[in-house]
């Protein structure tokens, strides 16, 4: 068999980078990883076939003489600073796909505000959101609110930046149970002229519906319901369980519609607080970069980064196989920080209605480990270096003092 022509990857410092490197190389893809520093866990995968460090300076400066260099046919990127370069280059350097979202649709979907005004055009349910603006009259739109309230930053690429010169924390995530804890926040970053999204608090469970999308429409589906994240009130998908394709097919399809008026092409995660007793569904925002989950997606078959390359480099338009529907995935460094705040230091924990279960939880991080469906976002028995890697830089980090 020939081989397949190559791919470049920006961003083998995480588990998403590496699973990207692990589903190409398993399709036989040879894989050139960029990284920051020989210290990231991808480029010692078996899968990745070489590696560079990052140069400085601007993408654009130094993409083509590296395509150039490897001959890759394909280039895709893990964060959203990598995705907003590339979106403003061509979409082919040379023979070279640049396999990443197209600038109109990359602002859209970075841009909270735009992404709701979407949904609510094809009659998705959205929270109740306010956008402060500096001359309102704070005191009037807060005695409106329904609380309690969650903030959060409309656009974060935008705004840490500004955050960081003005030294400001930027705080994904802020939950809000009183006017006067608004008020609070609003004052916090008044010296700055902007402020956070203020939306209503939505119950319910955390629900991601994966889709690429190929001229308009979604040629591979794949959901996963979170079970855990971390913090514990909501950031990072810690452990996550795949959901059947017969559940949820309404909502899937409101995806696909959603994903269409947005003008996407590639992958996508749109998430949704699903209240399992009501049947609602609220949209929380679309995701358009490579997620955090993305580990299990690939141990169940959904392969998103091999649908972008077999159908740019390699012309290819048959049906992906469906994915399985029985996995689960554990990200074990965060899920076990997870469990130490719930045991340790519940006062910590942000989201005034959280239900913390300290006992069911341990009995749950023990007895997953023998739980056959189980799955993990780094540790691999056919590929186990980047764990051991992962590992090492842990035990360094403890020993120095450090935070991961």
């Amino acid at each position: 068999m020939n081989a397949l022509p190559g791919a470049i990857v920006l961003g083998l410092e995480n588990a998403i980078g590496l699973t990207v490197v692990r589903e190409l190389g398993q399709h036989g893809v040879p894989v050139h990883g960029v990284a920051r520093d020989a210290d990231a866990i991808g480029i010692v995968s078996r899968h990745c076939a070489s590696w560079s460090q990052r140069p400085s300076g601007p993408i654009a400066d130094w993409l083509p003489a590296l395509i150039a260099r490897t001959g890759a046919r394909a280039v895709l990127a893990i964060s959203e600073p990598d995705l907003i370069a590339l979106s403003t280059l061509p979409a082919r350097i040379g023979e070279c796909h640049i396999l990443t979202p197209r600038a109109d649709p990359l602002a859209k979907v970075l841009d909270k505000l735009q992404t709701l005004q979407a949904a609510e055009s094809i009659g998705l349910l959205t929270p109740q959101t306010w956008q402060p603006q500096a001359g309102e009259d704070f005191a009037a739109r807060a005695a409106d609110l329904p609380y309690p309230l969650v903030a959060k930053w409309a656009n974060p690429p935008d705004i840490q930046p500004i955050l960081e010169r003005a030294g400001l924390e930027w705080i994904k995530t802020d939950y809000i149970r009183t006017p006067q804890q608004l008020f609070a926040l609003l004052d916090r970053y008044a010296p700055i002229g902007r402020w956070p999204l203020i939306q209503q608090y939505c119950a319910g469970v955390g629900l991601g519906q994966m889709l690429y999308m190929a001229g308009g429409r979604a040629t591979l589906r794949f959901q996963h319901r979170r079970l855990h994240e971390w913090p514990p009130e909501g950031g990072v998908s810690t452990y996550c369980r795949a959901e059947p394709a017969s559940a949820h097919q309404a909502q899937m399809d409101q995806s696909e519609r959603l994903l269409q008026a947005l003008g996407w092409e590639g992958q996508a995660m749109v998430e949704y607080r699903h209240e399992p007793d009501s049947g609602r569904y609220w949209l929380m925002e679309v995701n358009g970069r490579f997620w955090g989950s993305l580990p299990l997606a690939r141990y169940c078959g959904a392969h998103f980064a091999w649908e972008a390359y077999r159908r740019a480099v390699l012309g290819q338009n048959d049906p992906a196989p469906p994915p399985r529907d029985t996995l689960r995935a554990r990200y074990m460094v965060p899920e076990t920080k997870r469990l130490l705040r719930i045991l340790l230091a519940p006062g910590r924990i942000g989201d005034p209605f959280f239900r913390r279960r300290p006992l069911a939880d341990l009995a749950s991080w023990l007895l997953d480990f023998l739980d056959p469906r189980a799955r993990y976002y780094v540790f691999s028995r056919s590929d186990p270096r980047p764990w051991l890697r992962d590992m090492a830089q842990i035990v360094r980090k403890a020993v120095r003092g450090e935070k991961r």
